[in-house]
């Protein structure tokens, strides 16, 4: 049965002013309208050009189902190319990375492609005479869909009708300046493996969480009681380790994460904790302040150091933190699946401790086996189950509605207000119902 695919009337009704519908997280139809629409219209992260220095490099990903490879070009630039050969539809590259030299080769029929996704040759190419083949898709190459590149951070569109880059992004890239001037040289890297991890949930459910300042409170209870039982053992002149200033913060009282403040953003996007967070209060080296202050002056390098959020958001699918410098990739899987890929960013030329920091906080909050994973995703599973239950089939995003509530090209909440999660779900509703010029429907 096909409820919604050709209803945007009946999709919008699952999002309201201060609620929505639980189809948006059990509905097969509406993951299936999800990759098609949502996914190919918004501007999607892919990679960092960091994991692809030198000409030839590539790193293979997926976004929506549709598999992709970024590469560096003999000339330096990137590009991203769909992995599949215009022959018959072979992955061209099977690992995650690798060096494919100056072409791509097919390894079904050999069919070779430029690093820009050009057909550069063909087995048998006597064979292709008096064809149609260089005349249709087959004999223009791979697909390059459009691609952008902000401070080291690829991003791409898989819809040639969707929005600009800057207009669907637009202020929240400052967010990116910031995160790349904490190298006094202005650049990131990737640094260390991958932390992925498979919850049985909606992937919104994982990003609404990313937004939820206030679930720490109970949901980790654990967490920051058994840091403070560790604290309480130790010497009064004891310096206190990494792993408690991380884990402390998390038993933050109600007023605090109200205090933090949050800014909104048009399409979704959204930082939290614009005044403090929880990693507001991590120590900074000496010579860091000095090597970035003689790098971007006194000013800027306040700036800097004083933006530490606890969660930014680029909708659908990115989730950043400013110190740890940390990176989640949200990837939709099923309905009721969700992949989400850790990675910790390194700004080059700062001290290794930064790196350390972002290390310690991924494993002690991210990892399988954290502290703190377990608790969110005992929670994620339960609630996936739950929903469908007999009774109320609406979700609660009442926290600080007000009635009229309109939506600012940039506007300042507190910390724990809901409008965070109504704008995720009000940009999703807008890109579900687009026309293919991108308009609502």
């Amino acid at each position: 049965m096909t409820r919604y695919r050709d209803d945007a009337g009946a999709i919008r009704a699952l999002v309201q002013e201060d609620r929505v519908h639980r189809d948006v997280y059990l509905s097969e139809e509406l993951f299936r309208l999800e990759q098609e629409r949502l996914f190919q219209r918004s501007w999607n992260y892919v990679g960092h050009e960091s994991q692809v220095p030198e000409p030839g490099d590539y790193y293979t990903t997926e976004i929506a189902g549709q598999p992709l490879i970024l590469v560096r070009q003999p000339d330096r630039n990137l590009r991203v190319l769909m992995n599949r050969c215009a022959h018959k539809g072979a992955r061209l590259v099977c690992q995650v990375q690798g060096n494919t030299g100056k072409f791509f080769r097919c390894p079904y029929h050999a069919w070779a492609y430029k690093t820009d996704g050009a057909l550069l040759a063909v087995p048998l190419k006597t064979g292709y005479e008096h064809t149609r083949m260089h005349a249709c898709e087959s004999g223009a190459g791979l697909v390059a869909p459009r691609m952008a590149v902000h401070r080291g951070f690829v991003f791409t569109c898989l819809s040639a009708d969707g929005p600009e880059f800057s207009d669907y992004l637009g202020p929240v890239l400052t967010v990116l300046d910031s995160l790349a001037d904490r190298s006094p040289m202005g650049e990131l890297q990737i640094a260390g493996g991958c932390l992925r991890s498979v919850m049985r949930c909606n992937w919104k459910m994982y990003l609404e969480n990313v937004n939820d300042s206030v679930h720490p409170v109970s949901t980790h209870e654990s967490v920051s009681a058994t840091a403070r039982s560790v604290q309480d053992t130790q010497p009064a002149d004891a310096p206190e380790s990494i792993a408690l200033q991380q884990l402390l913060p998390f038993g933050s009282g109600y007023d605090f994460f109200t205090r933090t403040g949050a800014r909104i953003y048009p399409n979704g996007h959204s930082v939290l904790g614009i005044h403090a967070s929880i990693h507001s209060g991590y120590d900074m080296p000496e010579e860091y302040r000095q090597a970035l202050e003689a790098a971007h002056g006194a000013q800027r390098t306040a700036e800097i150091l004083g933006f530490a959020p606890q969660n930014v958001v680029l909708f659908p699918s990115l989730a950043l933190k400013g110190s740890p410098q940390t990176l989640r990739v949200i990837r939709p899987l099923g309905v009721d699946r969700t992949l989400v890929e850790v990675w910790a960013l390194a700004p080059k030329g700062a001290p290794q401790v930064l790196l350390e920091r972002t290390l310690t906080y991924n494993r002690l909050t991210f990892s399988p086996m954290s502290v703190v994973a377990h608790d969110d995703i005992h929670i994620f599973e339960g609630v996936q189950r739950s929903l469908a239950a007999q009774g109320n089939p609406w979700i609660s995003l009442h926290r600080e509605y007000r009635d009229g509530e309109q939506l600012e090209p940039e506007q300042e909440v507190s910390g724990t207000n809901e409008l965070l999660m109504r704008n995720q779900f009000r940009a999703w509703a807008t890109l579900m119902t687009a026309d293919a010029k991108g308009a609502s429907a």
